[in-house]
């Protein structure tokens, strides 16, 4: 595993934002407590309609925006907005514009890194508003785990399938993870060139996943942290479009599984997820 660039030791944290509303305010104010660290902030800007992003820029010295030309979706646009970074950012954080941080979280992160060097991502606990925690650091999918998790979660939330996956009993502690959620991760610059970044064909959902599977074929771990704590407080940017963040949610998930059953001795099971898949979003749509 080789890089022809060498990065500095400055901090940068890159959101993706589009029409984000009073949220992203939110999000730069409790930025402030979260490290005793200069940061720079990267508005990755798809599109906004609400001119949030572009008030904000203007609002904070450390705030830039961005735009990338369009709505690139989550890790498009996030791409984008590391490379707006100089080479003195050797620490990126990538995180959702609708999060509240914890005192100290990106701290506690950076310190998590140099516990682990061959850390490439890491990723703090995250609660919900109403307290409790999301299983932000899971197994990667497997075929028997995510069809007993797509089939039983709804009505049955512990579920065998669904226990393993999200890692329910492998305790509270600091450990390695198959992938962690895209909404909130430190990345190590080095480790993010390495697999050059999300891969852009998925425009929301899974490219966490995907990512977190890339870093570990690369050889570098994914790391929870969860004496780093953030609040997923819920942003306006998807909520009005629930019926096609579904679909996408489907299409990503088959794309992430075609991807690894390639060939043609796997046709018919790639053919079974795809049918499979696009009944449980009609289904879900209803």
């Amino acid at each position: 595993m080789t890089n022809a660039r060498t990065y500095g030791d400055e901090l940068a944290v890159v959101t993706v934002t589009y029409s984000p509303g009073e949220t992203l305010q939110r999000f730069i104010d409790t930025l402030d407590k979260a490290t005793e660290r200069p940061v720079r902030v990267i508005l990755a800007d798809n599109g906004s309609q609400d001119g949030a992003p572009q008030q904000a820029a203007q609002q904070h010295a450390n705030v830039e925006f961005v735009p990338t030309g369009g709505n690139l979706g989550y890790g498009g646009g996030a791409n984008r907005g590391v490379a707006a970074l100089g080479p003195e950012y050797g620490w990126v954080v990538i995180a959702n514009p609708d999060l509240e941080w914890g005192a100290g979280s990106l701290d506690e992160l950076i310190a998590a890194a140099g516990r682990w060097p061959r850390g490439g991502a890491f990723g703090p606990l995250i609660t919900e508003p109403t307290g409790e925690v999301y299983p932000s650091a899971r197994l990667l999918p497997s075929i028997g785990r995510g069809v007993g998790h797509a089939l039983f979660v709804k009505i049955w939330a512990g579920n065998p399938w669904s226990r393993a996956y999200r890692q329910s009993d492998s305790g509270s502690g600091e450990r390695t993870a198959g992938w962690l959620s895209g909404s909130c991760l430190l990345m190590r610059r080095e480790a993010f060139d390495s697999v050059d970044g999300f891969d852009p064909r998925y425009f929301m959902y899974f490219e966490d996943v995907d990512l977190g599977d890339r870093l570990g074929k690369a050889g570098w771990l994914n790391v929870y942290v969860p004496d780093a704590e953030i609040m997923h407080i819920g942003g306006a940017s998807t909520s009005q479009v629930s019926k096609r963040m579904l679909t996408e949610h489907h299409r990503s998930a088959y794309r992430y599984l075609a991807d690894r059953y390639q060939g043609l001795k796997w046709a018919p099971l790639r053919l079974a997820l795809k049918l499979g898949l696009a009944a449980r979003a009609k289904i879900q749509a209803r």
